[in-house]
């Protein structure tokens, strides 16, 4: 055998667990106040069990994530360790059992402050790291539930339950002292040795043994009746007072005498030891025997979970193939009886309805495997530097692929979600390099932090957050709380009672800081991708939304918006018509205009065209680009139904656009960036948008004012057919510097009288009066002029007149019915260009 071949690979040890349950169902069908359905209770606590995810403590086992399965199924994933202090065949020193109830109740007390109490707390679900440091397991089925409303079955090994939850209704909502009796069962268990308190008895006896500790007198303690009860009166007298006196404090019978998690923490026993340096002994390094670490286990759990379901990773699967998921003949489940009222009669119960505490580690193998070829140094990219020890050449296979299957690929995904962690890590001094990285794509893990980055939010937003008034009643409370239902059911996160909630906190807060606005139809909409992707930070949600908003939707929110709205879409109009003629001809002529069919498209940003998970591709780019961007997905949108809408008429179209057809959000996208990337910018100049800062290289670039655009009114835009263009950008077009070859050709329609005495450079002369415009339709005139602007199709096509005289609009417009694309209206007249010192005399041939 070869040497290579008996060296051990590295272990990949399960590093997360899957558990299931299901809610109860309604009975019947039943609706709410609102006239739609009730939320199922599976959805309630899918968005009721988010915030878990956001709990991070040295002692607590870490949420991965919530999936609901089918027939009201919940299951959860969370951070595993695979010995538990059921499982530990070995005896704990008494120094060993403080440290233990330390960290046990550090984590309590961590959990508490969020309000939610373990109330499952047994052996069980106290885990053991590799360093022998206590992890707590499945501390947040209690809370996810409802405090257990939810589901049919109690939460919480009896043996291990304080006796007042016996006593009190099961509506009544348990405290944290409940985890501190629970905490006190185990601890006792340790200290006497016994293994497990009375394990011959059964459900109904061994709840009838806690409820008699209840009995105990101030002479004898619920501790000193165990040590008897189980022969261990010795053991018990041996044990330190301090040890003692602990365990009684967490025995104390009436809940009010008994300490919170917190208070105990301040108990006399915990400063007899140096407890940082005690070990639990011997839990240390149990997982270190089995060689060296596997590189995978450096990343983030988050990452490690997100990537194992990219290689094929199923909880549901997993859970199915190790019997914890069992199904049942349908036969088997129909019910004898079934009332008027809904109620069910007859029905075999089904098993797999009850809790089952079983856990099913979830196997690395094989991610491990799909990773194996990844070198050492796709796990530390640099992002500022270079260096020749390593490489990032090695670029992934997937890397020049669809955007869909880049974001299924495992590989490309690892490198993905390593780079932007480091560029994250590092923001906001390296803004500049997540723009460039969100530019090829985003990482679908890390897309709501890109998303702030590239919105620039930055500061304490949460204090701003918190400060802003979210309770006060308004008058726009009614609309919000009727939109958020009708709205958003088409995403689980989104409609459940939690992220309704999210909803009107983040959209009342909006509101109150923006007075000068009003709550419309449709800012829900925009609101529903920022809390989609930031859930559990509200803050975030908030500050992106607000950030958004001025960027792209500067004062569509006003009381009075239609003069912003006008605007808008007559350069939408514009637009189509620089890019589309035969289009724009042919919805103009057949009276289809945006405002029919694109206000939803711009004041929801789309969200009301495409699903939610299309919105999120179409944001990344649009978050790259400006104010205008809307426009070209519009304009891509409408291209891509080309064919139909030329071979429509009014009535098809609107029918057409009432059900939009599937849109392929990656053509659309390319056909978006490309139809940006070409278009000048002053062509979509609105005087009601947001004046945007310029940057150090365009202020060292100053021009004179009337070479940059100026405001028109509506009306004026509505008169146009196609867009003017600034002074500044046409001197830049004429760069002959920039670009060596032409890419504009300036149409003159000035007398030649003027034409002479100066003209801009490769200009052509197709003077006003040419034109007959006596006819119905006037063409373009037959005349060597036209013949060149004729071959000089697919250049920016720049018509000029004197001044702002409609001379220029009128031939533009000649020339947009003649299907000649990319016309455009010289803003002031050719005359502008004097102030570049551009106007030459033209040359005699």
């Amino acid at each position: 055998m070869s040497k290579a071949s008996t060296m051990q690979k590295p272990s990949m040890e399960p590093r997360f667990a899957g558990i299931t349950f299901f809610a109860t169902s309604h009975v019947g069908d039943v609706c709410g106040t609102n006239g739609l359905p009730l939320t199922p209770n599976s959805i309630t606590i899918y968005g009721r069990s988010q915030i878990l995810r956001t709990f991070s403590h040295p002692n607590l086992c870490a949420y991965l994530d919530i999936i609901r399965g089918k027939h009201e199924r919940t299951m959860i994933v969370l951070e595993y360790y695979a010995l538990s202090l059921s499982s530990a065949q070995c005896s704990i020193s008494e120094q060993g059992i403080v440290k233990l109830c330390q960290q046990t109740l550090q984590a309590l007390a961590y959990i508490n402050t969020f309000g939610v109490v373990h109330r499952c707390l047994a052996p069980d679900n106290i885990l053991f790291d590799s360093k022998g440091n206590v992890k707590l397991f499945n501390y947040g089925l209690y809370y996810m539930t409802g405090q257990g409303g939810d589901v049919s079955f109690p939460i919480g090994n009896p043996r291990y339950t304080a006796p007042e939850v016996f006593l009190v209704d099961s509506q009544t909502v348990s405290g944290p002292k409940v985890d501190v009796w629970s905490l006190g069962i185990i601890l006792a268990e340790l200290a006497l040795g016994v293994g497990q308190l009375w394990p011959e008895l059964k459900l109904a006896q061994l709840m009838r043994k806690v409820l008699s500790l209840i009995h105990c007198n101030s002479d004898t303690s619920v501790l000193s009746r165990i040590a008897r009860e189980h022969s261990c009166w010795t053991k018990y007298e041996s044990l330190p007072k301090s040890l003692v006196a602990l365990i009684n404090s967490c025995l104390q019978l009436k809940p009010s005498d008994r300490p919170t998690p917190e208070e105990l923490l301040k108990h006399p026993a915990f400063l007899e030891h140096d407890i940082a340096n005690l070990e639990i002994h011997p839990f240390e390094r149990v997982e270190g025997v089995r060689g060296k670490e596997h590189a995978l286990s450096s990343l983030p759990l988050q990452e490690l979970f997100y990537l194992w379901r990219l290689a094929g990773g199923d909880v549901q699967a997993e859970l199915k193939k190790q019997g914890l998921i069992r199904t049942m003949p349908t036969i088997l489940s129909v019910p004898r009886l079934v009332l008027l009222e809904g109620n069910i009669l007859g029905k075999r119960r089904d098993q797999t309805s009850l809790l089952d505490l079983k856990i099913i580690p979830l196997s690395l193998d094989t991610l491990a495997l799909r990773l194996s070829n990844v070198p050492v140094s796709a796990y530390y990219p640099l992002i500022e530097t270079r260096s020749e020890i390593i490489q990032d050449d090695d670029e992934c296979d997937a890397a020049n692929l669809p955007l869909i299957i880049r974001e299924r690929d495992t590989e490309y995904q690892f490198r993905r979600i390593v780079l932007f962690r480091r560029l994250l890590e590092g923001y906001p001094y390296t803004r500049s390099a997540i723009i460039r990285e969100a530019r090829r794509d985003i990482p679908p893990l890390y897309r709501g932090a890109v998303w702030a980055a590239l919105l620039e939010v930055e500061g304490d937003i949460d204090a701003h957050f918190i400060e802003t008034d979210k309770e006060t009643p308004t008058h726009t409370d009614r609309q919000i709380e009727v939109d958020i239902p009708r709205c958003h059911q088409y995403d689980e996160l989104l409609s459940s009672r939690e992220g309704h909630r999210k909803f009107k906190r983040v959209l009342k807060a909006w509101v109150e800081t923006n007075p000068q606005y009003v709550y419309w139809q449709g800012l829900d909409s925009l609101c529903a991708p920022f809390i989609y992707l930031n859930f559990n930070n509200e803050a975030k949600a908030f500050a992106c939304l607000s950030a958004f908003i001025p960027k792209y939707l500067h004062r569509f929110f006003l009381k009075d918006n239609s003069a912003v709205i006008r605007e808008y879409l007559a350069k939408f109009t514009h637009i189509i018509a620089f890019h589309d003629p035969d289009l724009s001809n042919h919805l103009q002529e057949i009276g289809f205009i945006p405002d029919l069919f694109a206000i939803p498209w711009f004041l929801t940003m789309f969200s009301h065209v495409f699903p939610l998970p299309k919105i999120l591709h179409l944001w990344d780019q649009l978050l790259l680009g400006d104010a205008s961007f809307p426009l070209y997905v519009g304009l891509a949108i409408l291209q891509q139904h080309r064919d139909a809408l030329l071979s429509s008429g009014f009535n098809e179209c609107i029918l057409l656009f009432s059900d939009l057809p599937e849109v392929d959000i990656e053509r659309c996208l390319s056909d978006s960036v490309s139809l940006y990337c070409c278009t000048p910018r002053s062509t979509t100049y609105r005087q009601h948008e947001r004046v945007v800062v310029k940057t150090p290289s365009q202020k060292n670039r100053p021009h004179h004012p009337d070479l940059e655009m100026s405001a028109q009114t509506v009306a004026e835009l509505q008169a146009e057919s196609c867009p003017r263009i600034s002074g500044a950008d046409l001197l830049d077009l004429l760069d002959a510097v920039k670009f060596p070859r032409p890419k504009v050709l300036v149409i003159d329609v000035r007398g030649p009288e003027l034409y002479n005495i100066g003209s801009a450079p490769g200009s052509i002369n197709i003077p006003h009066t040419r034109f007959d415009w006596t006819a119905e339709i006037p063409q373009l005139p037959s005349c060597p002029e036209a013949n060149t602007l004729l071959q000089n199709r697919g250049k920016i096509l720049v018509v000029a007149g004197q001044g702002d005289s409609p001379q220029a609009a009128q031939v533009a417009q000649v020339l947009l019915r003649s299907g000649l694309p990319r016309v455009c209206i010289l803003h002031r007249g050719i005359d502008v260009l004097q102030l570049g010192n551009l106007l030459t005399k033209p040359s005699s041939t």
